[in-house]
């Protein structure tokens, strides 16, 4: 019996990355061989910019090993929502294609990001065409003998958290614009953009499960309440992270003006950092002066100590879901990896 997070996640990755490489063909030789299929290799890390394969750089895959975590948790059988995981993970990556667009991001996962390769109105298709395919591989859902009402179940939740995610994004570019953001304002919008597709994986494991009502609620809280704190601690990362781990730049969401939580923590105490947002400068010493106001004022602790404290929201949650054994411990290590992780 499983019981490590280490050792599901041996068992979970090969499946996940065999359903997402059949449902974007992959393995079909006469997709495999198609440049537009190729955009789409390169961005999931299955190929080189010369689109000949490469062992696989693709992310974390945190969203689709929760999403087979609780379902296990919630006392099923993992395997059955294999397709859901891959959903999950495709529509994130679809969306990491268009935000690198939005955010003009060079680099993603330590090498350059689609549009830079192959301009922008390539990779906006390529991701167009990631989002149909999600929901291409959500509908495997019945060929894993999952019952078709629950299959339109989860469409219905995943189409409600595509809605959730493009609002999200709105709201995040239109800060950009925005000369004072409130830290209550940022936690809404990273809610829509990052958290709710957390939640969405914890809520179709579940319900592939098939637990009750009240359960799958429980689970998609604490998947809520976990994707604050990723997104929180992903801000960290941002300024302070170490990029020849995290794979982007640590000054790029600096340059861009990004209005992340430790930022937004920072304008509200220093005027200097204010004036600072509000004026022309850019380049390096306009990155050093940030860093070293984001310093002066704390806001690494703060973020710090919120990121601890949605994690602890998260565990709570977990706990209210009555998770079973041996999934649960597997969730609860995972949950508390994300205040020590540090890519």
């Amino acid at each position: 019996m499983m019981n490590s997070l280490d050792n599901w996640s041996a068992a979970f990755l090969p499946a996940i990355d065999a359903e997402m490489r059949a449902v974007l063909g992959a393995d079909d030789p006469s997709r495999s061989a198609s440049p537009f299929y190729g955009m789409i290799h390169y961005h999931m890390g299955w190929v080189n910019d010369q689109m000949r394969p490469i062992e696989s750089n693709g992310g974390k895959r945190i969203r689709p090993v929760l999403c087979l975590l609780a379902c296990a948790a919630a006392g099923g059988d993992w395997e059955l929502a294999v397709p859901a995981a891959a959903a999950i993970e495709i529509l994130h990556n679809f969306s990491l294609v268009h935000d690198d667009i939005q955010d003009n991001s060079p680099t993603r996962r330590g090498r350059p990001t689609l549009w830079t390769l192959q301009g922008q109105p390539q990779a906006i298709n390529t991701g167009d065409a990631m989002f149909a395919m999600a929901h291409l591989a959500l509908n495997r859902l019945t060929q894993h003998g999952v019952p078709p009402a629950v299959v339109v179940r989860a469409l219905r939740r995943f189409d409600e958290t595509c809605i959730a995610l493009t609002e999200g994004q709105y709201t995040d570019m239109s800060f950009e614009t925005r000369s004072a953001v409130t830290v209550d304002e940022y936690i809404a919008m990273i809610t829509g953009k990052t958290a709710v597709l957390i939640a969405l994986a914890a809520e179709l494991g579940s319900l592939v499960a098939r637990a009750d009502d009240q359960r799958i609620h429980a689970f998609a809280d604490y998947g809520l309440n976990m994707g604050l704190a990723f997104q929180v601690q992903d801000d960290i990362l941002g300024i302070w992270g170490d990029e020849v781990l995290t794979g982007k730049s640590a000054a790029t969401d600096i340059t861009t003006r990004k209005k992340t939580l430790p930022v937004l923590y920072a304008l509200s105490k220093s005027q200097q950092l204010r004036e600072l947002y509000d004026g022309e400068e850019s380049g390096q010493e306009f990155v050093r002066r940030t860093v070293e106001i984001l310093d002066e004022t704390g806001a690494r602790q703060f973020a710090g100590d919120a990121a601890e404290r949605y994690t602890n929201m998260a565990i709570a949650g977990l706990s209210a879901a009555q998770p079973v054994e041996p999934g649960a411990g597997a969730l609860r290590n995972l949950t508390a990896t994300l205040l020590r992780r540090d890519f």
